[in-house]
């Protein structure tokens, strides 16, 4: 863009960011062929590098160590205390699992945007940041209120403001993205426009990327937490032990966008991950809080309980003849839903990483090491969950194809938000079916 390169002049120090470093996952240093092939982007706009963040005494405890094995320990560290509070939210309950999607959803949100307002606010342009929040407001309001109108019929029923709400929530929905779209026209500034629309195509972008998904998150929760956890764990499998084989074992570079990721440490992950996710599978499908529909009882709290569907209940298998030898077992019992884990962890780590891709091609662009400082070691929120709103999306779409049939619960909850004479229209509807069809008998007419 011509307003970019008009200020190249300036911002020359975002090009000194060496390219083998703009990747914040650590496998193998591989110089040479890439950096070599990289060419200077004038269209790039200056972003400050990431600051190292370390707490003081995890620095002081590690100073004698070599920066590779620091880093090791600081990754370490804090990648297992953040799986335990993951794990503590998830013994907290539904909700604060919803609201921890939603609080990483717009951190994620604010990291990218940041990157784009450096852009913007160098030109002195009105309302970007403004319109952004703005447009992300629209956007959950729109999401979540579609949650509540499928999941909160209870609630919904009480409440005579929250059905006017959800019976013109679309309405309402649209009415706020159009007095936003309105605002952004009026911001128009001339000599411009061509970069007030690239970020407004910025915004909407993000918002595709990060705020649908985690709407698929939260739709994949109201499945059966064993839908959320099991995804999201295998991820986090992936990344650890693709991690470790990658840095003890790594050698064969396996992808330029990011040069310190391996084929040792991919195919290492690939198979850890698939042996974690079947048995991690095994463990949770054990139990009715993991296995059934979150759903909104009258008392106003989420109720996880039900008679396990056939998913979660164990059966017998047939080994191939292969396997009987080696093991001498003709049969093995098993969950139905192990079986749909292999297809999800093998997702996970096959397909899962190029999420992680992406983003390393993003902030290659930018000439940044990662999207924010924010976990020491690790880098922004968004450098952790790359793969997870891909897997999220995935989960959510097989879900849909293979697992879910039609809810008696929600479609309840549906009826009961309708008028008197609506519920009534569909019990006659009903009865006449269920009467033809011979489930009830006819009713009998007196002389």
């Amino acid at each position: 863009m011509t307003e970019l390169r008009k200020r190249g002049g300036g911002d020359r120090d975002a090009e000194n960011i060496s390219d083998k470093d703009t990747d914040g996952d650590d496998r193998i240093g591989v110089g040479g062929e890439g950096d070599r092939d990289s060419k200077p982007d004038t269209d790039t706009p200056e972003v400050q590098p990431s600051v190292d963040n370390t707490p003081k005494c995890l620095n002081k405890a590690l100073a004698g160590m070599s920066s590779r094995w620091k880093n090791w320990w600081i990754r370490g560290i804090l990648t297992l205390t953040m799986i335990s509070g993951f794990f503590l939210i998830i013994y907290m309950g539904p909700l604060p699992l919803m609201l921890m999607v939603l609080a990483i959803q717009i951190k994620c949100f604010q990291e990218i945007i940041t990157i784009g307002y450096r852009v913007y606010h160098s030109y002195e342009l009105p309302w970007f940041r403004t319109l952004s929040w703005y447009f992300l407001l629209c956007v959950n309001y729109f999401f979540y209120g579609e949650t509540v109108a499928e999941n909160f019929g209870n609630l919904v029923q009480r409440d005579e403001p929250l059905q006017f709400l959800v019976r013109y929530h679309r309405f309402i929905s649209f009415a706020l993205y159009l007095l936003g779209f309105c605002m952004f026209v009026l911001s128009l500034v001339k000599k411009h426009y061509r970069l007030q629309f690239y970020m407004f195509a910025w915004t909407h972008v993000t918002l595709l990327i990060v705020v649908s998904q985690s709407h698929l998150v939260i739709q994949n929760l109201f499945e059966g937490l064993i839908w959320f956890i099991v995804p999201i764990s295998t991820v986090i499998c992936n990344d650890i032990t693709a991690y470790i084989c990658g840095f003890f074992f790594g050698r064969t570079p396996l992808i330029k966008l990011s040069p310190k990721k391996t084929w040792e440490g991919f195919i290492g992950g690939f198979f850890s991950t698939v042996m974690f996710g079947f048995i991690f599978a095994y463990l949770l499908a054990q139990y009715n809080y993991f296995v059934c529909p979150v759903e909104y009882s009258e008392s106003n709290s989420f109720l996880i309980d039900c008679e396990p569907s056939d998913l979660f209940v164990l059966q017998d298998y047939t080994l191939p003849s292969v396997l009987q030898t080696v093991f001498r077992w003709k049969t093995v019992k098993l969950y139905p839903f192990q079986i749909h884990s292999i297809a999800l962890s093998t997702f996970a780590s096959l397909i899962g990483p190029f999420g992680g891709f992406f983003a390393s091609g993003f902030k290659r662009a930018f000439k940044i090491k990662d999207f924010a400082d924010t976990i020491p070691g690790h880098g922004g929120i968004m450098d952790r969950f790359d793969c997870q709103y891909l897997v999220a999306t995935f989960v959510h779409v097989y879900l849909t194809s293979f697992i879910r049939g039609p809810n008696p619960s929600k479609v309840l909850q549906q009826v009961l938000v309708l008028q008197p004479e609506q519920q009534l229209s569909i019990f006659n509807a009903l009865k006449s079916h269920l009467t033809e069809t011979g489930m009830i008998p006819p009713a009998i007419r007196g002389p």
